[in-house]
């Protein structure tokens, strides 16, 4: 067999394993496909970052065509109308893994709801999210149905967060990590619930700072476009905000991961993880903010926040998922 043949016959095989997957689907191949749609909604943020910091808002300048009566930028538009055109491409792979997700939560046995609630989130939310990124171009990137358009992607991420976490085949048979279930103490379930309530208030918090991180954003230099309107606010005092908020996510996360740590809760891990990403997200916000806010640190700054919403909805499962347990041990 020559190796064209073999390769040939390497993707067929390939192909009909893939197929077989969509026909009876195992955990861990739905479990793959929700990897690929955080994967995928993480990197519509980077490219959309792209597009922002080399003010190719409007390289197409209108929606759902490119320009009147094309659906294409044409040469003379340059590389802008590149860029914002690849960005909306970028959407159709999104459909593609929304809509391959979707189908195998459906066809994997035994029924899973609430994989599948979470898959058809996720899939209605890919074609809104490509309208209110249509009204943004509509308005002229106005700023704040900008952030709206941003926030809209941080919650279907948070969505193929959990969908990730749920799907996992490590965690369909949760096991304590606070020691035999004789042994637990009637502080551990007061200290799991804690530790739910906690994490519910680092979620509401990252949300809180993300937002405040789109005004910053609207008040700056990165219109996503030269004749695009700011908000208007004074960038020094909308930048506090943003700091004050963050600061208060480090605070609320220090005494959350203390907690999980001395009671060994199965959440400890996600708390660590979390702790790191603030930590990696805020030393890049204020480098950004002292080197004058580059571009390419502006664009990683975008990325860290994606993995900040990732890591927050991560925390609040985890921690619901340790407290279930507890319960259930000491039921």
């Amino acid at each position: 067999m020559t190796s064209s043949s073999a390769t040939e016959q390497s993707s067929k095989q390939s192909l009909v394993r893939s197929w077989a997957g969509f026909r009876t689907p195992t955990r861990r191949f739905l479990y793959g496909w929700a990897i690929a749609d955080l994967a995928a909604n993480i990197l519509l943020v980077v490219t959309g970052g792209a597009v922002r910091v080399t003010d190719s808002g409007l390289g197409c300048p209108t929606w759902p065509q490119c320009t009147s009566g094309s659906l294409t930028p044409h040469a003379a538009m340059g590389i802008h109308g590149v860029i914002e055109f690849g960005n909306r491409m970028l959407t159709w792979v999104l459909v593609v893994v929304a809509i391959a997700t979707f189908v195998a939560a459906m066809r994997h046995r035994p029924v899973d709801r609430l994989a599948r609630r979470l898959a058809l989130g996720i899939g209605l939310g890919v074609p809104l999210q490509a309208v209110v990124g249509g009204i943004t171009v509509l308005t002229n990137l106005n700023p704040w149905i900008v952030s709206f358009h941003f926030l809209a992607t941080m919650l279907i991420i948070s969505l193929a967060t959990w969908l990730v976490f749920h799907t996992s085949p490590a965690r369909t048979s949760p096991t304590l990590a606070v020691g035999a279930v004789g042994e637990l103490s009637g502080a551990v379930p007061v200290i799991t619930r804690i530790t739910v309530v906690a994490s519910w208030a680092v979620y509401a918090v990252t949300w809180a700072t993300v937002y405040l991180g789109t005004v910053v954003t609207g008040s700056g230099p990165h219109a996503g476009d030269i004749d695009s309107k700011r908000n208007g606010l004074e960038p020094t005092q909308a930048t506090q905000l943003h700091v004050d908020a963050v600061w208060t996510l480090v605070g609320i996360t220090a005494g959350l991961i203390v907690i999980t740590l001395i009671a060994k809760t199965i959440a400890r891990r996600a708390a660590v993880v979390f702790g790191a990403i603030i930590l990696f997200q805020g030393l890049i916000g204020y480098i950004q903010y002292a080197t004058e806010l580059p571009e390419w640190m502006v664009v990683l700054h975008m990325f860290g926040s994606a993995v900040l919403m990732s890591g927050a909805t991560y925390l609040v499962v985890s921690a619901v998922r340790a407290n279930r347990a507890v319960a259930e041990a000491a039921a």
